[in-house]
């Protein structure tokens, strides 16, 4: 015989490859599917609500893994138990009407009783193309790989109901798939999940939950950035630490503020930056504002925002004459953050500060990243200079 191979795309879907085979000693014809790509990341599941006669003419594409599932009759096409198709919700009734009437002659003269009860299945399930009464058609497919038309493409279809879900590790080894997966706990898995843990609300104490997330900056390094929201409160709060060790030199960006757009660059500002300012003889010390992951527009509104809800400084505390220069000092703070030019300056002695280069790979001609060696009271200030990281275990062995 013949076997002949098409590629074809459906809509909104993905290619596939239909084999048709004819034999002309016989006359004998076959035709199955076969997905053109892989396995997919999860299983789908459709679940159509076949109301009308047109809805028996959409495309169907069935894999051999599928599962075909009519509810209503408990009807079931197991999987593996048929070749893949490409065909219509009547053609896959059509085709297991002809499956069960292929053995009835053979039936009717062995066992009467089940040949008889086949033959009423068969006539409910020819009944269910007529559509007198709404039905239900399932396909569940672990492979990812079979599909139900849905006419009003690509708007909703509201009869069509499309679930995506995770293999469990019986539908992969059914499959194929290895089940050796890497450990949970990878970096890798780290770096696509999001960790949450439980926690109290730092304003109200309330039960809340933090999350957590390995974020890889670009032309940097990775961070982890923490966020906690409570419900009871509506408290929010935003950290960033740094995913790597303390580098062996410091940082000092310093950035000439020229245009609005400069604004939007992002910023991270690890909780061991300082942040200069010298046209507004600004500067914000170690530790304040802790760790933030922003832009610079955000990082500016932080520091106005630290200023105007310090009740000491704008408050009915303070005095009139505080009062003034910090109100003067805010203004000049918003015409920075509008079209004012000013130098904008982060020096982290830990080296774990960022400030993003718009034209990275290339060289920024306003931002200039100096590295230096750290001073004694900056090592002091970081912890460094009582840690011991080589040696210590003879050392403390001595001493005992």
């Amino acid at each position: 015989g013949v076997t002949r191979l098409l590629l074809t795309r459906i809509p909104f879907f993905k290619e596939i490859i239909v084999s048709s085979f004819a034999c002309d000693s016989c006359s004998w014809s076959n035709t199955e599917i076969q997905s053109a790509g892989r396995i997919q990341e999860q299983g789908v599941r459709y679940a159509l609500a076949v109301t009308s006669r047109q809805d028996m003419n959409r495309e169907v594409v069935k894999t051999d893994c599928a599962t075909a599932r009519i509810p209503e009759l408990d009807f079931e096409i197991p999987p593996f138990t048929q070749k893949g198709v490409l065909t219509t919700i009547e053609g896959i009734i059509d085709r297991a009407v002809a499956g069960l009437e292929q053995d009835q002659p053979v039936r009717r003269a062995t066992d009467e009783e089940v040949a008889r009860k086949i033959d009423e299945f068969i006539g409910k399930l020819k009944q269910l193309k007529e559509v007198h009464s709404s039905f239900t058609f399932i396909i569940d497919d672990p492979s990812g790989n079979s599909f139900v038309e849905n006419p009003r493409a690509p708007q909703k279809d509201d009869a069509l109901v499309v679930t995506r879900y995770r293999r469990t590790p019986q539908q992969a080894a059914m499959l194929g798939l290895e089940l050796d997966e890497k450990p949970a706990d990878s970096a890798e898995d780290l770096r696509n999940e999001v960790l949450q843990f439980n926690t109290n609300c730092p304003e109200c104490n309330a039960p809340a939950s933090t999350n957590m997330k390995l974020v890889q900056i670009p032309h940097f390094k990775e961070v982890i950035i923490m966020a906690t929201n409570c419900d009871s409160c509506g408290h929010r709060t935003n950290e960033v630490k740094s995913g790597g060790a303390i580098e062996p030199q410091g940082t000092r960006i310093t950035l000439r503020i020229t245009d609005p757009s400069d604004m939007t660059r992002d910023v991270l500002k690890s909780e061991t930056c300082s942040v200069e300012i010298p046209e507004l003889e600004f500067e914000l010390g170690m530790g304040a504002l802790g760790g933030k992951f922003t832009t610079l527009e955000g990082l500016l509104k932080d520091v106005r925002d630290l200023v105007e809800r310090n009740p000491f400084t704008l408050g009915d505390s303070s005095a009139p004459s505080k009062t003034e220069k910090l109100q003067e000092f805010i203004g000049k703070l918003q015409e920075v953050e509008g079209k004012a030019k000013a130098h904008f300056i982060m020096d982290d002695p830990a080296g774990n500060s960022y400030l993003q280069n718009v034209y990275a790979p290339e060289e920024d001609p306003e931002l200039k990243v100096e590295r230096y060696e750290r001073s004694f009271e900056q090592n002091e200030d970081l912890g460094l200079n009582d840690m011991k990281t080589e040696g210590y275990e003879s050392e403390g062995a001595g001493g005992r």
